[in-house]
C-alpha cells in the first residue's frame, strides 16, 4: 500500500525499510494466516547482511510471514545518477547476501537482469520436481518392461 506512494531515491537503507514494512504496516500481522513483504533491489544493502539476516529471522518467528527478495543485476556499478552506492559489493556478493536474508525468512530468492534469469528459487523448484517426476517415469517404465520380458 504505502510503497505504491513512494518516489525512487539513492538510499539502501533496507533495515529501515524493513522495519516500517514490518513494525507500522503489519502490526497486525499476527491475525492474518499468511503474509508475504517482496523487496525489489538492484543492489546490496547499506546494512551488514547478518545485521537485517537476524532482525528479519527475528520478525518472521513464529508467523507465517516471510521475505522475498527480486534483485536486478544492472550492467554497470552505478546508479542512473552516476553515483557509486554507499556500499559496494560484485552482482555475486549482493546476491549471496539477499540468499542469506530470504533464508532467514523462509522466503525465496529471484536474481535477473538485463540478460535474463541468473537464479531463482521457483524455477529451481520446478527443475526439481520434473528431475524427480522423469526419474519416477524411467523407474515406472523399467517395472513395465520387466513385467512384459516375464510374461
Amino acid at each position: 500500500r504505502w510503497v505504491l506512494s513512494l518516489e525512487c531515491k539513492g538510499s539502501r537503507n533496507v533495515m529501515s525499510a524493513l522495519r516500517r514494512a514490518v513494525e507500522v504496516d503489519f502490526k497486525d500481522k499476527d491475525k492474518h494466516k499468511s503474509q508475504g513483504l517482496y523487496l525489489l533491489t538492484t543492489g546490496i544493502p547499506d546494512q551488514e547482511t547478518h545485521t537485517i539476516s537476524a532482525y528479519v529471522a527475528e520478525a518472521c518467528g513464529g508467523l507465517d510471514f516471510q521475505l522475498h527478495v527480486c534483485l536486478f543485476s544492472v550492467t554497470e556499478a552505478t546508479g542512473s545518477s552516476g553515483v557509486i552506492p554507499a556500499r559496494y559489493a560484485t552482482p555475486r556478493e549482493t546476491a549471496s547476501a539477499f540468499k542469506e536474508m530470504v533464508q532467514a525468512a523462509s522466503g525465496r530468492f529471484h536474481w535477473f537482469g538485463e540478460a535474463g534469469i541468473f537464479e531463482s528459487d521457483d524455477i529451481t523448484s520446478i527443475i526439481s520436481e520434473m528431475e524427480k517426476a522423469k526419474n519416477y517415469s524411467q523407474k515406472c517404465a523399467f517395472l513395465v518392461e520387466s513385467l512384459k520380458q516375464r510374461s
